[in-house]
């Protein structure tokens, strides 16, 4: 019985912003002193107001907005009631059924467009740590990092492989870092993956009855080991003719399978209703337009425009503009070289192939340093020519390969050529001198 994976996923964004979503702490956590970041909002005291983040709320739009989002004039936010000891006040504020962007997509590179489902804002929880303290097994928690503003991104439930997931984490996490709002560090925790599983039989239609999440996944390469076992685990359970429990699920690195960790609850069971202490937001057409103008070019755009403007390959293309810094490296560079008679090209190979520190060599030293590599010392036609006969006297099976169709044998001469002369002379001059005698 042939089975279809049909998997969705929920992306946790930690956004980049100096002061957490609903209070003035410091949302800079990571290796800080445990709960030295909190003040009576984040740590859920009696009494304690709520203030948004405004600068939050923009950064996710922004999100949405270059996932092709629409933005609704009116949004609120929403309580999410469940007990976990990472949520001191009993409840998460985030959104249910007003977020900020909705119906948006993100087309993979064979052509498959991804729905985006919605993108919302909402506050992170404490991190528990697990501890033995005086032989004691014991559960402490750091509330550092509650409240920091986590911006979730929902897509439909149109992923059919690992690979399909795969490729869409990474353009997610590169959109980001091209907007400045977040680091996207995994190891960090600025970036938490959690796809939702099922299977139907090949040929059916609609969604299964059924749908497993595995939580808070660190790296591409987890989620993807993560999916091809749940994959597996299903096409076992359902060949027995059972159905496999709705359940949340976590992965255990050591052998990339997964483990139950409790029945997965429905919307119903989080009781969501109006954030009562935030009041709706209502935005202008003026400031929608105005966050859209601040959107920069994005990789995909970016990646298409180097192919046609610089005439570099897709493949260095896609180096190049990887990172956003290293984007605008590339264009400085070229923009200099341009004065030294140096072309995008040359620029993008000496990047790419000797591995340029691009925060230590300001692009005007670069130019220098290619120019340096490429300099080159006269030689006489006449030396030249005495030079190359007798290499290819030495050299008869190059010459051999050369006539039998094998190009690679001039390289070898070539080579043979510099290394008598003694000195960097410039190549085409050399390969000039051979081809005429081999002819």
């Amino acid at each position: 019985m042939k089975y279809k994976a049909i998997i969705g996923l929920e992306v946790h964004v930690e956004l980049k912003t100096n002061s957490k979503m609903f209070c003035s702490c410091s949302a800079d956590y990571f290796g800080q002193e445990p709960n030295t970041h909190t003040c009576p909002v984040c740590l859920g005291l009696p009494g304690a107001l709520p203030v948004p983040n405004k600068k939050a709320i923009e950064w996710c739009v922004k999100i949405g907005m270059a996932l092709n989002c629409d933005t609704p004039l009116f949004s609120k936010f929403d309580r999410k009631n469940y007990f976990y000891p990472d949520l001191a006040k009993g409840y998460q504020i985030s959104q249910y059924d007003k977020p900020f962007c909705i119906n948006g997509h993100m087309t993979l590179s064979n052509g498959k467009k991804i729905g985006i489902r919605r993108v919302h804002m909402e506050e992170d929880t404490g991190k528990l740590i697990h501890e033995t303290v005086d032989g004691i097994k014991v559960t402490l928690i750091d509330f550092n990092r509650s409240g920091v503003p986590l911006v979730e991104i929902v897509t439909e439930p149109d992923f059919e492989t690992a690979e399909e997931v795969k490729e869409y984490l990474q353009k997610l996490q590169q959109i980001v870092r091209y907007l400045g709002v977040s680091n996207a560090d995994m190891e960090k925790g600025n970036m938490r993956l959690e796809p939702n599983i099922s299977l139907r039989k090949e040929g059916q239609d609609g969604l299964p009855n059924y749908k497993v999440e595995v939580k808070n996944i660190n790296s591409f390469s987890f989620v993807g080991k993560a999916i091809d076992y749940e994959i597996k685990r299903h096409e076992e359970i359902l060949e027995s003719g059972k159905t496999p429990t709705q359940e949340t699920r976590g992965f255990v690195e050591k052998n990339s399978s997964t483990v139950s960790q409790r029945i997965k609850e429905e919307a119903s069971d989080y009781r969501y209703f109006p954030e009562p202490d935030i009041p709706p937001i209502r935005w202008a057409d003026r400031e929608i337009s105005k966050l859209k103008s601040q959107i920069p070019e994005l990789p995909d755009e970016k990646l298409k425009r180097f192919i046609k403007d610089y005439a570099v390959t897709e493949y260095d293309a896609s180096i190049l503009t990887k990172a956003i810094e290293m984007a605008d490296y590339f264009e400085e560079a070229v923009k200099i070289g341009k004065s030294n008679n140096l072309n995008a090209k040359q620029i993008a190979n000496f990047i790419i192939n000797r591995k340029q520190d691009i925060n230590n060599i300001l692009p005007a030293k670069l130019i220098e340093n290619i120019l340096e590599a490429t300099k080159t010392e006269k030689v006489s036609e006449t030396e030249l020519e005495k030079i190359a006969n007798e290499v290819l006297s030495k050299n008869p099976q190059a010459i051999l390969d050369y006539k039998n169709g094998k190009e690679n044998a001039i390289m070898f001469l070539i080579g043979q050529v510099m290394r008598q002369i003694g000195k960097k002379i410039d190549a085409e001059q050399i390969k000039a001198v051979l081809t005429a005698k081999l002819k």
